[in-house]
């Protein structure tokens, strides 16, 4: 299951027992993805979503409201990349009148849609609440992957996005949020307008504000599975960056120890540069912690190093460099 369609799965399992903040819920919802049409018997009101779980929630408050109960089918567009999408009819002798209610027509014209967010539909938090629960269940989509503790597969980052046609209906959800103090992003893409959050605290108060509380854990846990694998992942690659790093010095001084063998023999060195090449030949994984630990010399690391710079310098010029 969808990171998305589980935190919407939550937001449904809790009634709405208040009447404002139900038609509130569907002027949200109808919003995100209703659609009106016109025709001989009157004014047609459906929901177009591929979460058909919504279904008994929404019938269940559409008949305690109006006493009426809506009907589910497969959509004439049923599957669109590879998605399956329903559609939720409304009885024809109510759309209207439930249109009305959400703000979404005026009472004086069946045909002039308002697309914009009425302020007195959401005069309260509460009702608020209930517009972005019902936004959030109609179109908001998430790039969000859970992964596992043990996963070393490339996890995505941190979005969720509302999409829409029209961009009134985004600025008005984007107003509530921003009311909510939740940061959030409006830009058009193509023929459409998304409003968007990367920000994983952002997406947590958001998740927090809809009731998806399992899905804030949730994420709180993803983001700590996440932390704890990048930090692993430094200190393994500073691990190597140091073993890489310590085979490469040993490698070219001990090139150096042997041309200079090889050349003029180790007993030309001073005593004091034998004694080092002879531990470095007897040692050449180790690193310079090592060396010391295992040298009988009395020598600080920046000693045992400058002792290795002057056998690098001294196989240089027998070299020619």
């Amino acid at each position: 299951m969808s990171f998305a369609k589980d935190s919407k799965l939550q937001i449904i399992e809790k009634d709405i027992e208040d009447a404002d903040c139900t038609q509130a819920f569907l002027s949200g919802l109808i919003h995100a993805c209703g659609t009106i049409t016109k025709n001989q018997a009157g004014i047609e009101l459906d929901i177009v979503t591929d979460f058909k779980e919504i279904f008994p929630f929404l019938n269940k408050h559409i008949s305690k409201l109006y006493g009426r109960t809506l009907s589910l089918e497969i959509s004439d567009d049923y599957i669109i990349n590879k998605t399956t999408y329903y559609r939720i009819k409304f009885p024809i002798d109510i759309s209207l009148q439930i249109l009305r209610d959400c703000s979404i027509l005026p009472a004086n014209d069946e045909l002039a849609i308002l697309f914009a967010v009425d302020e007195n539909l959401v005069a309260d938090d509460e009702t608020k609440k209930a517009f972005v629960k019902g936004a959030y269940v109609g179109c908001a989509t998430s790039s969000i992957k859970l992964s596992t503790l043990g996963s070393q597969s490339p996890t995505t980052g941190y979005h969720i996005e509302f999409a829409s046609h029209k961009s009134e209906f985004l600025q008005g959800l984007k107003d509530i949020l921003n009311y909510f103090g939740i940061s959030c992003k409006l830009v058009s893409r193509k023929k459409i307008f998304v409003l968007y959050l990367k920000d994983s605290e952002a997406i947590k108060d958001l998740l927090a504000l809809v009731g998806a509380e399992q899905s804030v854990l949730d994420l709180s846990d993803e983001m700590a599975k996440r932390d704890l694998r990048n930090t692993v992942n430094r200190q393994v690659n500073c691990i190597n960056a140091n073993i890489n790093k310590t085979v490469e010095a040993s490698l070219k001084q001990i090139q150096a120890i042997n041309y200079i063998n090889d050349k003029i023999g180790l007993e030309s060195l001073p005593e004091d540069l034998q004694e080092v090449a002879v531990l470095r030949l007897a040692n050449p994984q180790e690193s310079m912690d090592e060396l010391l630990k295992l040298s009988t010399i009395k020598l600080t690391k920046s000693g045992l190093n400058h002792r290795f710079r002057r056998i690098l310098k001294i196989a240089d010029i027998l070299k020619g460099n």
